[in-house]
């Protein structure tokens, strides 16, 4: 793994695409204020996958945006309705376009098949209110 990872750069913040977005709002929050609980049991495993995760999303090999849509792409297909719509946030704040984030939906869709299509749904609903 590349030693020269960096912090993704973000064109928008979350609190731009919590204007934007009741959905990304309402989802913001609640992930804000449950992480809360979480750090509040203090548990090293937890903080060790945390970190995992963060930094699996950094700027390296593979620019950010791409590893948010395989992110995308994979939540999809695992039907994890918190995941797509953390990815398709993360996607938007990189400044992917929506047409790359419908084909990545439409990856998941050939992977997964039809049991894809509630996350489909609820994802272009996001989608909309983000990109119009």
């Amino acid at each position: 793994m590349p030693s020269d990872r960096k912090e993704p750069v973000f064109i928008y913040s979350e609190k731009q695409v919590a204007e934007k977005s009741t959905l990304a709002r309402h989802f913001l929050e609640n992930r804000a204020r449950l992480n809360e609980n979480v750090d509040q049991a203090d548990n090293f495993l937890v903080k060790r996958f945390y970190n995992l995760d963060h930094n699996t999303y950094l700027e390296g090999a593979l620019p950010a945006k791409y590893k948010e849509l395989m992110g995308l792409a994979a939540s999809a297909c695992l039907r994890c309705d918190d995941c797509v719509t953390y990815h398709i946030i993360q996607s938007y704040r990189l400044g992917v376009t929506r047409a790359e984030q419908e084909e990545a939906i439409n990856v998941a869709l050939i992977i997964g098949g039809s049991i894809v299509i509630p996350e489909l749904r609820r994802a272009y609903e996001l989608l909309t209110e983000l990109y119009g």
